[in-house]
Protein backbone atom coordinates (compact mmCIF):
# COMPACT_ATOMS: atom_id res chain seq x y z
CA UNK A 1 0.00 0.00 0.00
CA UNK A 2 1.32 3.11 -1.23
CA UNK A 3 1.77 6.07 1.63
CA UNK A 4 -0.55 8.80 1.70
CA UNK A 5 -3.37 10.81 3.83
CA UNK A 6 -6.80 8.52 2.29
CA UNK A 7 -9.34 6.89 4.51
CA UNK A 8 -8.66 2.86 4.08
CA UNK A 9 -11.68 1.35 1.99
CA UNK A 10 -13.37 -1.70 3.33
CA UNK A 11 -11.61 -4.34 1.05
CA UNK A 12 -7.89 -2.54 1.72
CA UNK A 13 -8.75 -2.99 5.54
CA UNK A 14 -10.17 -6.73 5.18
CA UNK A 15 -6.59 -7.22 3.00
CA UNK A 16 -4.55 -6.22 5.80
CA UNK A 17 -6.90 -7.47 9.14
CA UNK A 18 -6.57 -11.16 7.19
CA UNK A 19 -2.29 -11.04 7.65
CA UNK A 20 -2.81 -8.65 11.55
CA UNK A 21 -4.90 -11.62 13.28
CA UNK A 22 -2.79 -14.37 12.13
CA UNK A 23 0.25 -12.53 13.85
CA UNK A 24 -0.63 -14.08 17.35
CA UNK A 25 -3.10 -17.06 18.18
CA UNK A 26 -5.49 -14.77 20.32
CA UNK A 27 -6.19 -12.56 16.99
CA UNK A 28 -8.76 -15.51 16.10
CA UNK A 29 -10.65 -14.00 19.34
CA UNK A 30 -11.70 -10.53 17.61
CA UNK A 31 -14.90 -10.11 16.71
CA UNK A 32 -15.77 -6.91 15.88
CA UNK A 33 -20.02 -7.25 16.13
CA UNK A 34 -19.24 -9.05 19.19
CA UNK A 35 -16.91 -5.67 20.38
CA UNK A 36 -19.14 -3.34 19.62
CA UNK A 37 -22.11 -5.12 21.42
CA UNK A 38 -19.43 -5.12 24.63
CA UNK A 39 -18.72 -1.54 24.36
CA UNK A 40 -22.72 -0.33 24.12
CA UNK A 41 -23.37 -2.46 27.40
CA UNK A 42 -20.91 -0.31 29.41
CA UNK A 43 -22.43 2.49 31.64
CA UNK A 44 -21.56 6.09 30.19
CA UNK A 45 -19.33 6.51 33.04
CA UNK A 46 -16.81 3.78 32.15
CA UNK A 47 -16.22 5.46 29.33
CA UNK A 48 -13.13 7.67 28.34
CA UNK A 49 -14.50 10.33 25.92
CA UNK A 50 -17.71 10.66 28.14
CA UNK A 51 -15.88 11.16 31.07
CA UNK A 52 -13.41 13.81 29.15
CA UNK A 53 -16.04 15.39 27.24
CA UNK A 54 -18.27 16.21 30.84
CA UNK A 55 -14.76 17.40 32.29
CA UNK A 56 -13.99 19.83 29.66
CA UNK A 57 -17.63 21.61 30.25
CA UNK A 58 -17.60 21.83 33.27
CA UNK A 59 -13.94 23.12 33.83
CA UNK A 60 -12.27 20.35 36.00
CA UNK A 61 -9.37 18.79 35.34
CA UNK A 62 -9.00 14.95 35.78
CA UNK A 63 -6.01 13.00 36.89
CA UNK A 64 -4.62 9.82 35.49
CA UNK A 65 -1.27 7.88 36.29
CA UNK A 66 0.92 5.38 34.42
CA UNK A 67 0.70 1.97 35.37
CA UNK A 68 1.34 -1.68 33.74
CA UNK A 69 2.53 -5.12 35.72
CA UNK A 70 2.41 -8.70 33.42
CA UNK A 71 -0.28 -10.30 34.89
CA UNK A 72 -4.61 -9.77 35.21
CA UNK A 73 -4.88 -10.08 39.03
CA UNK A 74 -1.74 -8.31 39.70
CA UNK A 75 -2.86 -5.75 37.20
CA UNK A 76 -6.68 -5.19 38.64
CA UNK A 77 -4.87 -5.10 41.89
CA UNK A 78 -3.18 -2.24 41.12
CA UNK A 79 -5.10 0.07 39.22
CA UNK A 80 -7.96 -0.76 41.79
CA UNK A 81 -5.93 0.68 44.64
CA UNK A 82 -5.45 3.52 42.24
CA UNK A 83 -8.53 4.22 41.99
CA UNK A 84 -9.53 4.00 45.42
CA UNK A 85 -6.63 4.97 47.47
CA UNK A 86 -5.58 7.28 44.56
CA UNK A 87 -8.34 8.78 43.81
CA UNK A 88 -7.59 8.55 40.04
CA UNK A 89 -10.19 10.03 38.10
CA UNK A 90 -9.19 7.51 34.97
CA UNK A 91 -6.95 4.81 34.53
CA UNK A 92 -3.89 3.29 32.09
CA UNK A 93 -2.77 -0.32 31.09
CA UNK A 94 0.98 0.83 30.10
CA UNK A 95 2.00 -1.97 27.57
CA UNK A 96 5.42 -3.94 28.01
CA UNK A 97 8.45 -3.50 25.78
CA UNK A 98 8.13 -6.64 24.08
CA UNK A 99 4.84 -6.05 22.96
CA UNK A 100 5.52 -2.75 21.85
CA UNK A 101 8.02 -4.22 19.53
CA UNK A 102 6.20 -7.29 18.65
CA UNK A 103 7.99 -9.73 20.43
CA UNK A 104 5.01 -11.91 21.35
CA UNK A 105 7.10 -15.19 22.27
CA UNK A 106 9.47 -13.32 24.67
CA UNK A 107 5.94 -11.68 26.29
CA UNK A 108 4.94 -14.69 26.77
CA UNK A 109 8.68 -16.03 28.41
CA UNK A 110 8.35 -12.96 31.00
CA UNK A 111 4.65 -13.82 31.49
CA UNK A 112 5.90 -17.37 32.59
CA UNK A 113 8.34 -15.76 35.05
CA UNK A 114 6.58 -13.68 36.71
CA UNK A 115 4.04 -16.48 37.42
CA UNK A 116 6.45 -18.53 38.95
CA UNK A 117 7.93 -16.01 40.96
CA UNK A 118 4.59 -14.12 41.80
CA UNK A 119 5.96 -10.63 41.17
CA UNK A 120 5.90 -8.80 37.61
CA UNK A 121 8.84 -9.30 35.55
CA UNK A 122 7.55 -7.08 32.82
CA UNK A 123 6.66 -3.61 32.74
CA UNK A 124 3.80 -3.89 31.39
CA UNK A 125 0.61 -5.92 30.12
CA UNK A 126 1.22 -7.65 27.62
CA UNK A 127 -2.65 -7.18 26.28
CA UNK A 128 -1.69 -9.44 22.62
CA UNK A 129 -0.64 -12.36 24.63
CA UNK A 130 -3.61 -12.25 27.21
CA UNK A 131 -6.10 -11.50 24.29
CA UNK A 132 -9.89 -10.19 24.28
CA UNK A 133 -11.66 -12.19 26.99
CA UNK A 134 -8.87 -11.10 29.97
CA UNK A 135 -8.88 -7.66 28.65
CA UNK A 136 -12.98 -7.83 29.21
CA UNK A 137 -12.52 -9.18 32.47
CA UNK A 138 -9.80 -6.51 33.63
CA UNK A 139 -12.13 -3.48 32.09
CA UNK A 140 -15.17 -5.33 34.32
CA UNK A 141 -13.61 -5.23 37.24
CA UNK A 142 -12.81 -1.55 37.32
CA UNK A 143 -14.99 1.53 37.76
CA UNK A 144 -12.91 3.87 35.88
CA UNK A 145 -12.71 3.97 32.29
CA UNK A 146 -9.06 2.38 30.89
CA UNK A 147 -6.72 4.06 28.27
CA UNK A 148 -4.21 1.55 26.77
CA UNK A 149 -0.46 3.63 26.54
CA UNK A 150 2.37 2.04 24.94
CA UNK A 151 4.98 3.14 22.27
CA UNK A 152 4.59 0.47 19.55
CA UNK A 153 5.52 1.55 15.85
CA UNK A 154 3.11 -1.28 14.57
CA UNK A 155 0.38 -1.33 17.19
CA UNK A 156 -2.27 -3.02 14.30
CA UNK A 157 -3.04 -6.51 16.71
CA UNK A 158 -2.05 -4.41 19.84
CA UNK A 159 -5.10 -1.90 18.50
CA UNK A 160 -7.71 -5.09 17.40
CA UNK A 161 -7.03 -6.92 20.94
CA UNK A 162 -7.77 -3.55 22.90
CA UNK A 163 -10.67 -2.22 21.49
CA UNK A 164 -12.25 -5.57 21.31
CA UNK A 165 -11.24 -6.33 24.76
CA UNK A 166 -13.21 -3.09 26.25
CA UNK A 167 -10.80 -0.19 26.46
CA UNK A 168 -12.07 3.22 25.40
CA UNK A 169 -9.33 4.77 24.96
CA UNK A 170 -5.80 4.61 22.82
CA UNK A 171 -2.70 6.49 22.50
CA UNK A 172 -0.25 6.99 19.87
CA UNK A 173 0.63 7.49 16.60
CA UNK A 174 2.54 6.95 13.51
CA UNK A 175 4.93 10.18 14.35
CA UNK A 176 5.00 10.07 18.24
CA UNK A 177 4.97 6.12 18.65
CA UNK A 178 8.19 6.20 15.87
CA UNK A 179 10.53 9.02 16.02
CA UNK A 180 10.72 9.12 19.74
CA UNK A 181 11.03 5.16 20.22
CA UNK A 182 12.38 3.57 17.74
CA UNK A 183 16.26 3.80 15.57
CA UNK A 184 15.67 2.54 12.36
CA UNK A 185 11.86 2.08 12.10
CA UNK A 186 10.89 3.65 8.59
CA UNK A 187 8.63 6.73 8.63
CA UNK A 188 6.28 6.06 5.92
CA UNK A 189 5.34 2.33 7.17
CA UNK A 190 4.38 3.27 11.04
CA UNK A 191 2.51 6.28 9.09
CA UNK A 192 0.82 3.80 7.15
CA UNK A 193 0.33 1.33 10.28
CA UNK A 194 -1.06 3.47 11.88
CA UNK A 195 -3.50 4.32 9.35
CA UNK A 196 -4.95 0.52 9.75
CA UNK A 197 -4.94 1.23 13.73
CA UNK A 198 -6.89 4.72 13.15
CA UNK A 199 -9.58 3.16 10.89
CA UNK A 200 -10.25 0.92 13.14
CA UNK A 201 -11.25 3.09 15.58
CA UNK A 202 -13.27 4.87 13.29
CA UNK A 203 -14.98 1.86 11.96
CA UNK A 204 -15.80 1.77 16.02
CA UNK A 205 -17.06 5.46 15.84
CA UNK A 206 -19.46 4.41 12.51
CA UNK A 207 -20.73 1.47 14.60
CA UNK A 208 -21.95 4.41 17.34
CA UNK A 209 -18.65 3.69 19.63
CA UNK A 210 -16.16 6.57 20.80
CA UNK A 211 -12.94 5.64 21.26
CA UNK A 212 -10.65 8.45 22.36
CA UNK A 213 -7.60 9.23 20.57
CA UNK A 214 -4.71 10.44 22.14
CA UNK A 215 -0.95 11.17 20.33
CA UNK A 216 1.88 11.43 22.72
CA UNK A 217 2.60 14.88 23.19
CA UNK A 218 5.50 14.85 25.24
CA UNK A 219 7.85 12.91 22.48
CA UNK A 220 11.18 12.66 23.61
CA UNK A 221 10.53 14.72 26.58
CA UNK A 222 13.54 16.71 26.59
CA UNK A 223 13.63 20.20 25.72
CA UNK A 224 11.48 19.81 23.05
CA UNK A 225 9.92 23.02 22.16
CA UNK A 226 5.88 23.51 22.28
CA UNK A 227 6.31 24.23 18.28
CA UNK A 228 7.72 20.64 17.24
CA UNK A 229 5.01 18.93 19.63
CA UNK A 230 2.16 20.86 18.33
CA UNK A 231 3.34 20.27 15.00
CA UNK A 232 3.60 16.63 15.24
CA UNK A 233 -0.20 16.38 17.55
CA UNK A 234 -1.64 18.16 14.69
CA UNK A 235 -0.31 16.35 11.81
CA UNK A 236 -1.36 13.18 13.88
CA UNK A 237 -5.38 14.43 14.29
CA UNK A 238 -5.17 15.28 10.94
CA UNK A 239 -4.08 12.01 9.70
CA UNK A 240 -6.80 10.09 12.35
CA UNK A 241 -9.28 12.19 11.54
CA UNK A 242 -9.02 11.61 8.10
CA UNK A 243 -9.52 7.24 8.65
CA UNK A 244 -12.44 8.42 10.87
CA UNK A 245 -11.78 9.06 14.09
CA UNK A 246 -14.10 11.54 16.15
CA UNK A 247 -12.78 12.50 19.53
CA UNK A 248 -8.91 13.38 20.14
CA UNK A 249 -6.98 14.12 23.40
CA UNK A 250 -3.98 16.41 21.95
CA UNK A 251 -0.96 16.21 24.57
CA UNK A 252 2.17 18.29 25.88
CA UNK A 253 5.01 17.70 27.69
CA UNK A 254 5.70 20.05 30.61
CA UNK A 255 8.45 22.27 30.13
CA UNK A 256 9.15 24.04 33.92
CA UNK A 257 8.15 27.78 32.94
CA UNK A 258 4.28 28.42 33.81
CA UNK A 259 4.03 31.04 31.60
CA UNK A 260 5.08 28.75 28.48
CA UNK A 261 3.98 26.37 29.62
CA UNK A 262 -0.04 27.42 30.24
CA UNK A 263 0.35 29.11 26.89
CA UNK A 264 1.42 25.97 25.23
CA UNK A 265 -2.11 23.97 26.25
CA UNK A 266 -3.83 27.17 25.21
CA UNK A 267 -2.35 27.08 21.79
CA UNK A 268 -1.99 23.35 21.38
CA UNK A 269 -5.91 23.31 21.56
CA UNK A 270 -6.29 25.98 19.11
CA UNK A 271 -4.01 25.03 16.83
CA UNK A 272 -5.63 21.55 16.49
CA UNK A 273 -9.38 22.95 16.27
CA UNK A 274 -8.07 25.43 13.78
CA UNK A 275 -6.42 22.58 11.39
CA UNK A 276 -8.90 20.08 11.60
CA UNK A 277 -11.60 22.95 10.66
CA UNK A 278 -9.64 24.15 7.59
CA UNK A 279 -9.24 20.17 6.45
CA UNK A 280 -13.17 19.78 6.69
CA UNK A 281 -13.07 17.77 10.34
CA UNK A 282 -14.20 20.32 11.95
CA UNK A 283 -16.54 18.00 13.83
CA UNK A 284 -14.11 16.28 16.09
CA UNK A 285 -14.23 16.80 19.77
CA UNK A 286 -10.75 18.07 21.19
CA UNK A 287 -9.42 17.72 24.67
CA UNK A 288 -6.08 18.42 26.41
CA UNK A 289 -3.58 16.93 28.21
CA UNK A 290 -0.55 18.15 30.25
CA UNK A 291 2.18 15.67 31.14
CA UNK A 292 3.97 16.11 34.07
CA UNK A 293 8.16 17.07 33.69
CA UNK A 294 9.07 13.77 31.99
CA UNK A 295 13.07 14.67 32.29
CA UNK A 296 15.24 13.84 35.27
CA UNK A 297 13.42 13.96 39.00
CA UNK A 298 15.32 14.44 42.23
CA UNK A 299 16.05 11.73 44.08
CA UNK A 300 14.93 13.33 47.50
CA UNK A 301 11.10 11.66 47.91
CA UNK A 302 9.40 15.73 48.97
CA UNK A 303 11.88 17.04 46.46
CA UNK A 304 10.30 14.49 43.57
CA UNK A 305 6.94 16.10 45.53
CA UNK A 306 7.83 19.71 44.38
CA UNK A 307 7.69 18.49 40.71
CA UNK A 308 5.01 16.94 40.76
CA UNK A 309 3.23 19.47 42.02
CA UNK A 310 4.37 21.78 39.42
CA UNK A 311 2.63 19.90 37.49
CA UNK A 312 -0.64 20.10 38.68
CA UNK A 313 -0.75 23.54 38.69
CA UNK A 314 0.31 24.07 35.17
CA UNK A 315 -2.41 21.80 34.33
CA UNK A 316 -5.19 22.88 36.59
CA UNK A 317 -4.24 27.06 35.63
CA UNK A 318 -4.31 25.90 31.86
CA UNK A 319 -7.48 24.47 32.47
CA UNK A 320 -6.10 21.15 30.90
CA UNK A 321 -9.02 18.80 30.34
CA UNK A 322 -6.67 16.13 32.25
CA UNK A 323 -3.20 15.45 33.91
CA UNK A 324 -0.88 12.67 33.65
CA UNK A 325 0.77 11.94 37.03
CA UNK A 326 4.42 11.40 37.81
CA UNK A 327 5.37 9.39 41.39
CA UNK A 328 7.91 10.33 43.83
CA UNK A 329 9.94 7.40 42.98
CA UNK A 330 10.35 8.82 39.28
CA UNK A 331 14.06 9.03 39.55
CA UNK A 332 14.68 5.19 41.36
CA UNK A 333 12.95 2.73 39.17
CA UNK A 334 9.13 1.15 38.66
CA UNK A 335 7.52 2.88 41.25
CA UNK A 336 5.37 0.63 44.58
CA UNK A 337 1.57 1.27 44.03
CA UNK A 338 1.82 3.72 47.21
CA UNK A 339 4.65 5.93 45.86
CA UNK A 340 2.09 5.98 42.69
CA UNK A 341 -1.18 6.79 44.39
CA UNK A 342 1.12 9.41 46.44
CA UNK A 343 1.78 11.22 43.44
CA UNK A 344 -2.42 10.98 42.32
CA UNK A 345 -3.43 12.44 46.21
CA UNK A 346 -0.76 15.17 45.78
CA UNK A 347 -1.54 16.24 41.85
CA UNK A 348 -5.61 15.84 43.00
CA UNK A 349 -5.16 18.33 45.87
CA UNK A 350 -3.60 20.81 43.52
CA UNK A 351 -6.04 20.56 40.72
CA UNK A 352 -8.72 20.60 43.14
CA UNK A 353 -7.30 23.93 45.19
CA UNK A 354 -6.99 25.76 41.74
CA UNK A 355 -9.94 24.47 39.87
CA UNK A 356 -11.71 28.01 39.87
CA UNK A 357 -8.81 29.87 38.97
CA UNK A 358 -6.85 29.95 34.91
CA UNK A 359 -3.92 32.15 33.71
CA UNK A 360 -5.62 31.60 30.11
CA UNK A 361 -6.05 35.57 29.90
CA UNK A 362 -3.16 36.72 31.64
CA UNK A 363 -1.23 39.30 28.86
CA UNK A 364 2.16 37.15 28.85
CA UNK A 365 0.01 33.75 28.18
CA UNK A 366 -1.29 35.64 25.17
CA UNK A 367 2.19 36.63 23.66
CA UNK A 368 3.29 33.28 24.31
CA UNK A 369 0.53 31.48 23.07
CA UNK A 370 0.31 33.65 19.73
CA UNK A 371 4.58 33.40 19.24
CA UNK A 372 3.89 29.29 19.60
CA UNK A 373 0.74 29.14 16.81
CA UNK A 374 3.01 31.40 14.43
CA UNK A 375 5.50 28.90 14.55
CA UNK A 376 3.50 25.55 14.82
CA UNK A 377 1.68 27.28 11.22
CA UNK A 378 5.37 27.65 10.15
CA UNK A 379 5.82 23.91 10.51
CA UNK A 380 2.16 22.64 9.24
CA UNK A 381 1.99 24.89 6.19
CA UNK A 382 5.87 24.18 4.84
CA UNK A 383 4.86 19.89 5.87
CA UNK A 384 1.71 20.43 3.63
CA UNK A 385 3.61 22.27 0.78
CA UNK A 386 6.09 19.48 0.65
CA UNK A 387 3.61 16.52 0.61
CA UNK A 388 1.56 19.10 -2.09
CA UNK A 389 -1.56 18.93 -0.54
CA UNK A 390 -1.26 14.99 1.43
CA UNK A 391 0.11 15.40 5.64
CA UNK A 392 1.05 12.12 5.31
CA UNK A 393 3.60 12.51 2.03
CA UNK A 394 4.61 15.88 3.78
CA UNK A 395 5.64 14.61 7.10
CA UNK A 396 7.88 11.64 5.93
CA UNK A 397 9.74 14.81 3.18
CA UNK A 398 9.42 17.20 6.37
CA UNK A 399 11.50 14.83 8.48
CA UNK A 400 14.02 14.42 5.45
CA UNK A 401 14.73 17.60 5.45
CA UNK A 402 14.74 18.43 8.69
CA UNK A 403 11.47 20.87 8.61
CA UNK A 404 10.18 18.35 11.52
CA UNK A 405 12.69 18.06 13.66
CA UNK A 406 13.01 16.02 17.47
CA UNK A 407 15.35 16.85 19.50
CA UNK A 408 17.28 13.79 21.18
CA UNK A 409 15.11 11.40 19.44
CA UNK A 410 17.29 8.06 17.90
CA UNK A 411 15.33 7.58 14.61
CA UNK A 412 17.21 7.81 11.68
CA UNK A 413 14.29 9.31 10.18
CA UNK A 414 15.25 12.42 12.37
CA UNK A 415 17.44 15.05 11.30
CA UNK A 416 19.08 16.14 14.51
CA UNK A 417 20.01 19.32 13.83
CA UNK A 418 17.49 20.95 16.27
CA UNK A 419 19.25 22.43 19.59
CA UNK A 420 17.28 23.89 22.05
CA UNK A 421 18.12 25.10 25.63
CA UNK A 422 16.14 27.47 27.97
CA UNK A 423 16.10 31.39 27.73
CA UNK A 424 17.10 33.48 31.21
CA UNK A 425 13.17 32.71 32.60
CA UNK A 426 13.65 29.14 31.69
CA UNK A 427 11.45 29.12 28.69
CA UNK A 428 12.71 26.06 26.44
CA UNK A 429 13.70 28.32 23.42
CA UNK A 430 15.98 27.09 19.88
CA UNK A 431 20.11 27.21 20.63
CA UNK A 432 20.20 26.33 16.71
CA UNK A 433 16.59 26.05 14.60
CA UNK A 434 18.18 23.54 12.52
CA UNK A 435 16.21 23.68 8.96
CA UNK A 436 13.23 24.70 10.75
CA UNK A 437 11.48 27.02 8.04
CA UNK A 438 11.27 30.33 10.68
CA UNK A 439 10.96 33.57 9.39
CA UNK A 440 13.49 35.99 10.27
CA UNK A 441 11.92 37.83 12.86
CA UNK A 442 11.27 34.21 14.78
CA UNK A 443 14.80 33.23 14.53
CA UNK A 444 15.72 37.30 15.82
CA UNK A 445 13.46 36.26 18.88
CA UNK A 446 15.01 33.01 20.06
CA UNK A 447 18.87 34.10 19.07
CA UNK A 448 17.63 37.61 21.44
CA UNK A 449 16.15 35.25 24.31
CA UNK A 450 19.28 33.61 24.36
CA UNK A 451 21.23 36.01 24.70
CA UNK A 452 19.86 37.62 27.73
CA UNK A 453 20.75 34.18 29.53
CA UNK A 454 24.32 34.49 28.29
CA UNK A 455 24.55 38.41 29.13
CA UNK A 456 23.29 37.32 32.51
CA UNK A 457 25.33 33.82 32.85
CA UNK A 458 28.55 35.92 31.92
CA UNK A 459 29.54 32.79 29.37
CA UNK A 460 29.12 32.64 25.68
CA UNK A 461 25.56 30.87 24.44
CA UNK A 462 26.97 27.47 23.77
CA UNK A 463 25.54 23.85 23.57
CA UNK A 464 26.93 23.71 27.42
CA UNK A 465 23.29 25.27 28.16
CA UNK A 466 21.72 22.68 27.05
CA UNK A 467 23.53 20.15 28.70
CA UNK A 468 23.08 22.31 32.26
CA UNK A 469 19.46 22.18 31.13
CA UNK A 470 19.02 18.81 30.93
CA UNK A 471 20.35 17.88 34.63
CA UNK A 472 18.81 20.90 36.28
CA UNK A 473 15.71 19.75 37.66
CA UNK A 474 16.87 16.74 38.65
CA UNK A 475 20.00 18.92 41.01
CA UNK A 476 16.47 21.19 42.25
CA UNK A 477 16.84 24.05 39.69
CA UNK A 478 14.93 25.11 36.18
CA UNK A 479 17.87 26.64 34.65
CA UNK A 480 21.13 25.42 34.31
CA UNK A 481 22.78 27.96 35.88
CA UNK A 482 27.02 27.80 35.65
CA UNK A 483 28.43 27.34 39.26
Amino acid sequence: MSLQNKKLSADEFASIQKEVLTQWPTGKDVNFDDAIAFHKAYPAKKIFANKLDAADRDGITLIQPRAGVALPDMLIELLSYLESEGEADLLPTTIDSYTRHNRYNEADTGIEESKRLNRSMLNGFPVVNFGVEICRNINLALKAPVQVRHGTPDARLLTEISLAGGFTSYEGGGISYNIPYSKNYPLDKSIIDWQYADRLLGMYAEAGVTINKEPFGPLTGTLVPPCISHAVAVIESLLAAEQGVTDITVGYGQCGNLIQDVAAIKSLRAITEEYLEKYGYGHVKVTTVLHQWMGGFPQDESKAFGVISWGAAVAALSNATKVIVKTPHEAMGIPTKEANASGLKATKQLVQMLKDQSMLDDPHVITESDMILQETRCLLDKTYELGSGDFAIGTVRAFEAGVLDIPFAPSRNNLGKLLPARDNTGAVRLLDSGNLPFSDEVKDFHRKRMEERGKYEKRPVSFQMCVDDIYAIGKGHLVGRPK
